[in-house]
């Protein structure tokens, strides 16, 4: 079933400051604020919501489509796209923007200083869910506000099923924005956090949220995840992982499992579970698309974590 992912490529560059931002900024001169910090340590990274479900799902077999809006710098991460024999027919070069990136300073407590340049990503509505005609399931992730909102109803239109992710596009949107979204979406997947602002932005608890959409998942860190569906609640525990290096990209290694699991008809519990596996697997490994376990792999941790057949 080809699976068209909705929502940025996007390049992470990652620097470690080897000290604490704390000895650094002085609280009562937080007016005047004016800081250089020296990182030795630095590496870029592919990622991008669209990139890391697509990776994580063809990892687990799935046929994923990219549908994204990309800049004048595209190119070391078409070279790797093509490399991996992706198809990039919906990726479409927006010119003179930059591809969205992430600038990301930690320091050795863990903190983190973060800037985010959307660039091309505001262009998303250029893309045109009519054109991928071949798909059969798709998943509106962040991107540009107007992109979000064109896909979803372009979605609903052609009668194609979708996950609605808000994930850090939340905050582009009202009440009646996301009242919208869960009409027109099949399925809606939030973190805890976002849960708690998409019922206080609508006004309605999780359960009556769940009314509007086949399922309504909600990730829980490390606690696991539920899936409400069917009047029912689902509870999907945490698979440990090898060890916890970053966490950058779980989310999106968890989408992707959903969407499998969606596209084989199988039932919410299996589907959860695989999600869940695949958070875990990604959480072992830094950046977002640097996991590379085989499906035989898979198959086997999953296995060993449930007892059962994938």
């Amino acid at each position: 079933m080809k699976t068209l992912i909705c929502g940025s490529l996007a390049y992470d560059t990652i620097m470690v400051f080897h000290d604490h931002f704390k000895n650094h900024i002085l609280p009562e001169q937080i007016h005047i604020l004016n800081v250089s910090f020296l990182v030795p340590d630095m590496r870029r990274e592919y990622g991008g919501c669209a990139g890391n479900i697509a990776h994580n799902l063809r990892l687990l077999g799935g046929d994923p489509l990219i549908m994204a809006t990309v800049g004048d710098d595209y190119g070391p991460y078409k070279q790797r796209l093509g490399h991996l024999g992706f198809d990039t027919t919906h990726v479409k070069e927006v010119p003179g923007t930059f591809t969205a990136q992430a600038f990301i300073t930690t320091d050795l407590a863990d903190n983190q200083i973060t800037a985010f340049h959307p660039g091309a990503m505001g262009h998303s509505h250029l893309n045109r869910i009519g054109d991928a005609r071949e798909a059969r399931l798709g998943i509106v992730s962040p991107d540009g506000r107007q992109g979000m909102l064109d896909h979803a109803r372009q979605f609903f239109d052609a009668g194609i099923p979708f996950i609605f992710d808000p994930g850090q596009g939340m905050p582009m949107f009202d009440g009646a924005d996301l009242l919208e979204f869960l009409r027109l979406a099949d399925y809606c997947t939030v973190n805890d956090y976002e849960a708690k602002m998409l019922s206080e932005r609508t006004g309605k608890s999780l359960a009556e949220l769940a009314t509007s959409v086949k399922a309504l998942i909600v990730t829980l860190g490390g606690n696991g995840s539920e899936i409400y569906a069917d009047g029912q609640r689902v509870t999907i525990p945490c698979v440990k992982a090898d060890e916890l290096v970053d966490p950058t990209g779980c989310g999106d290694a968890y989408r992707a499992g959903l969407l499998y699991g969606i596209a084989q008809g199988w039932g919410w519990e299996k589907t959860g579970r695989l999600a869940s596996l695949m958070g875990s697997i990604k959480i072992s490994h830094r950046g977002g698309q640097n996991h590379k376990p085989r499906r035989e792999e898979i198959a086997e941790r999953y296995r060993a974590a449930f007892g059962e057949a994938l």
